[in-house]
């Protein structure tokens, strides 16, 4: 037995979910944060036969796309100024963990 954590952005959250549910997998949802830009993700929490991971993880990757946003970033010059300006980064996609499961009981 695995357990997939995948990280994916909130915006894609309820289409991911929703499309592994379809397909008979146990999701748990988990409303996280990002480091970086401080924003909103989601991690999910799955647990699957062996041979059902690759199917997971591309149910996952179709549903959970990169995309450029534009976000404000500040500047300090040192000197007591600073200055705000437009920065372009990508986010979405998933970032996906699989790990052995030693032991699973439902209770």
């Amino acid at each position: 037995m695995k357990l997939i954590l995948a990280i994916i952005n909130k915006e894609d959250a309820q289409e991911v979910s929703h499309s592994l549910t379809k397909e008979k997998y146990s999701v748990t949802k988990l409303a996280t944060q990002g480091g970086f830009l401080m924003s909103g993700n989601v991690t999910l929490i799955i647990g699957t036969e062996d041979e059902k991971v690759d199917h997971a993880i591309e149910i996952i990757k179709e549903h959970s796309k990169q995309r450029k946003e534009i976000v404000p970033s500040t500047a300090t010059y040192g000197i007591g100024v600073t200055t705000s300006f437009p920065l372009e980064v990508t986010v979405g996609g998933a970032t996906i963990f699989v790990l052995d499961v030693d032991r699973f009981e439902k209770a």
